[in-house]
């Protein structure tokens, strides 16, 4: 079944490199231009995409995203669901921090997480690993009956090359997710390509 991915545009943490995880920040400017960007390229790729069911996760950065994405391609901005289990990777206590700020004051901690960062879970009672979001992810994949073209985060996507690609652990982790290319996935030929 052929579905297509988009990150969600930029935000200002995004240009601060700042941990954004599960925080709830809104697109910056870049970030909408980056949307209609990824709408135009789907409005090429599907059409009206008649046959395709629409799903964001619930953050606003994504369902702004999603909002724009449609309405570029000439439909209901509002007119698509949301899904709790497309959520980023909750990154706990960490969120909002830059990786440099907590080599002031996590350096160990940052040390395990680069010698396994798949795995690696960081401090606080909501946070997950990569793996653990893998989980969430592979059972929305089960639940897909219909091809979908849905709108999440980096972390997400990296667990789709993990679950359908087979990209070994380590380097899912620290795949390059762009925000302004599509990702078409065929879930029957476990192939994953950008599209831009």
């Amino acid at each position: 079944m052929l579905h297509y991915v988009i990150r969600h545009g930029q935000t200002d943490w995004n240009a601060q490199r700042r941990l954004q995880g599960q925080k709830d920040i809104p697109l910056n400017d870049t970030g909408r231009r980056q949307a209609a960007r990824n709408g135009e390229t789907m409005l090429r790729l599907v059409g009206k995409a008649d046959d395709f069911a629409f799903v964001a996760s619930p953050l606003s950065r994504t369902r702004e995203t999603m909002q724009i994405l449609r309405q570029t391609m000439g439909l209901d901005p509002l007119a698509f669901s949301t899904d709790d289990r497309l959520v980023e990777v909750s990154f706990g206590d960490w969120e909002g921090h830059t990786l440099k700020e907590l080599r002031g004051v996590a350096a160990e901690r940052l040390a395990a997480r680069g010698a396994d960062k798949w795995s690696f879970i960081p401090p606080g009672s909501a946070a997950e690993s990569y793996e653990i979001l893998s989980w969430r992810i592979g059972a929305w994949l089960q639940s897909l009956d219909r091809p979908t073209i849905s709108v999440s985060h980096g972390g997400v996507i990296r667990s789709l090359f993990r679950l359908i690609g087979g990209t070994d652990p380590s380097e899912a982790a620290e795949l390059p997710i762009p925000q302004d290319y599509v990702l078409a996935i065929d879930t029957d030929a476990g192939r994953l390509d950008w599209i831009d």
